[in-house]
């Protein structure tokens, strides 16, 4: 591309993607949809108990602030001019669960991840109240079963167990947000006046959420003991919220006064960035955790099989809200991060590519990676992560293999349920996420579930789907989502290459695995103060 063609591109659109193990800034062109630049850093996650999953909001923030930074960095060594960049949208890891002081702007506590823990013995002492202890009492409000998944139940644990929280709260000091608000709320000013929002696709993650009427639910918030004046002001997916104030950090000035304009959960970006604006289409995302989320148009769709219904986007504050069954994994590329950092059985993740290429076979070895409980569509947090099978044989790259394949059997269980409840069988899977650069995953995941896997050439569909919402955006206007302006995308497909008979005797073995996986954990003992 010569430098007058650079420098003419036309107008850009940048994305802030928060993720649980790493923030990027992305930087598109608006018009061909092509990715110009990006910067990437890892986020660290601690564990202070078993169980417990925590992460700094001030290290997730200052990510973002060097993503952005790097970024802007990289455009001027390709002579592209930053100035082009119009808007700004924002996709994030959801349910993580942040409170913070707005008068300082420090966060009162680590942000407690998706995947934590710790709030099981909240769960039980909740259910308690609720008539025949159905987890599913909030179903047909929220979507969502009673689980320690969603914030609802981080922020009653916040609430109960530190007194710092407990404090600013009754002084009026505190501010609740998951990841995407506590970002615009710092990135529009925060103490100085920095916009306090979510969207609706993060705020139908909470359990506080009224999926009909788009609205924070009185009830809801009585029985979790919620006071509603900490929650964020709902927005649609699309829309002006803010302008990006300018950060002493930034020696740039970068950015300054272009508008945030585009909010997404990270499931739902996805869903946008793969184009499925149709009812029936689907997609699948391999990230920490592995999300199956199926289109159902305008209607909320209720599973029989174990599946949550969301908000998949709404695409303007006029727009109708659009809705999509979602089957959740919670570990798919968190186990290859296990394997690498807590076993060291390979140094890097593209290692444990090669471990299983090896071998080629778990060699009957089955690895359910329960470390979280199970999630959809099970639902059974007393699950603990098992690895069966195993002989004087079995080696490491048996082990690295059958981990492979527990995301693809995983993703077959969310599959059938979206199958059995659509009614209409997927004929495809689109596929998206860091881990389907490993290709050995996407032809084992087209052998266990019997169809191609899609892959689109440019696998960054998550923050695509956030910068198409925010130069979609009223007032900014230059991204077009009518369908015969989107871009089609390249993509490289994964037949099936073993026989359907071979895939159901594997898939059966490991529905074994899964049953021997659960009823572990009984509730542990009171949770003490947190240190």
């Amino acid at each position: 591309m010569a430098a007058s063609e650079r420098t003419a591109l036309g107008p850009l659109v940048g994305a802030i993607d928060q993720g649980t193990s790493s923030t990027r800034f992305l930087v598109f062109n608006a018009k061909t949809a092509e990715l110009l630049s990006h910067h990437q850093v890892e986020i660290k996650q601690e564990f202070p108990r078993e169980g417990w999953v925590e992460q700094d909001p001030k290290e997730i923030l200052n990510s973002v602030y060097e993503c952005v930074e790097k970024t802007c960095e990289k455009m001027k060594q390709l002579n592209i001019n930053i100035a082009n960049i119009r808007a700004i949208g924002v996709t994030n890891q959801r349910e993580t669960t942040v409170v913070w002081d707005k008068t300082t702007g420090e966060p009162l506590y680590n942000a407690i991840v998706w995947l934590d823990l710790r709030t099981q013995s909240t769960v039980e002492r909740l259910l308690k109240r609720i008539p025949g202890k159905n987890k599913t009492f909030s179903k047909f409000k929220t979507g969502l079963p009673l689980s320690t998944y969603f914030s609802a139940v981080k922020l009653r644990w916040l609430l109960d167990n530190v007194e710092e929280i407990r404090k600013a709260v009754e002084d009026r000091r505190a501010m609740f947000g998951t990841i995407d608000s506590w970002l615009i709320w710092s990135l529009t000013g925060g103490k100085n006046g920095g916009i306090h929002c979510t969207d609706v696709t993060n705020a139908s993650r909470t359990m506080l959420f009224n999926i009909h009427s788009l609205e924070w639910d009185p009830e809801l918030c009585k029985f979790f003991d919620i006071p509603m004046e900490i929650l964020p002001n709902v927005r649609s997916s699309s829309e002006v919220y803010g302008l990006m104030v300018c950060f002493p950090v930034l020696k740039s000035g970068a950015l300054t006064g272009v508008p945030i304009s585009g909010c997404l959960g990270d499931q739902s970006a996805a869903l946008v960035g793969q184009m499925c604006f149709q009812d029936g289409q689907a997609k699948n995302t391999y990230g920490t955790g592995c999300f199956l989320l199926c289109n159902t148009g305008q209607k909320s769709v209720f599973s029989e099989h174990g599946l949550i219904t969301t908000i998949a986007y709404k695409m303007g504050r006029d727009k109708p809200a659009f809705y999509a069954l979602e089957g959740s994994v919670a570990i798919a590329g968190a186990v290859v991060r296990w394997l690498r950092d807590n076993l060291g059985i390979a140094k890097t993740s593209q290692e444990v590519e090669k471990l299983a290429a090896d071998v080629g076979t778990s060699y009957g070895c089955y690895f359910v990676p329960a470390f979280s409980g199970l999630y959809a569509p099970y639902w059974e947090p007393s699950a603990r992560g098992i690895i069966c099978g195993l002989t004087q044989f079995t080696n490491k790259s048996h082990i690295a293999f059958a981990a492979l394949e527990a995301v693809c059997f995983q993703t077959r269980e969310i599959l059938d349920a979206m199958n059995k409840d659509c009614g209409i069988p997927l004929s495809q899977l689109q596929v998206d996420g860091g881990m389907t650069n490993n290709k050995i995953l996407m032809q084992l995941q087209s052998d266990i579930l019997c169809i191609p896997v899609v892959k689109p050439s440019m696998p960054e569909t998550t923050a695509l789907g956030a910068a198409m919402a925010a130069g979609a955006a009223e007032g900014v206007g230059v991204w077009s989502l009518n369908p015969g302006d989107l871009t089609a995308v390249t993509c490289e497909r994964f037949e099936p290459q073993i026989n359907p008979e071979e895939s159901e005797y594997r898939y059966a073995r490991w529905k074994k695995a899964v049953m021997k996986s659960m009823g572990w954990e009984t509730s542990e003992s009171p949770n003490g103060k947190p240190k």
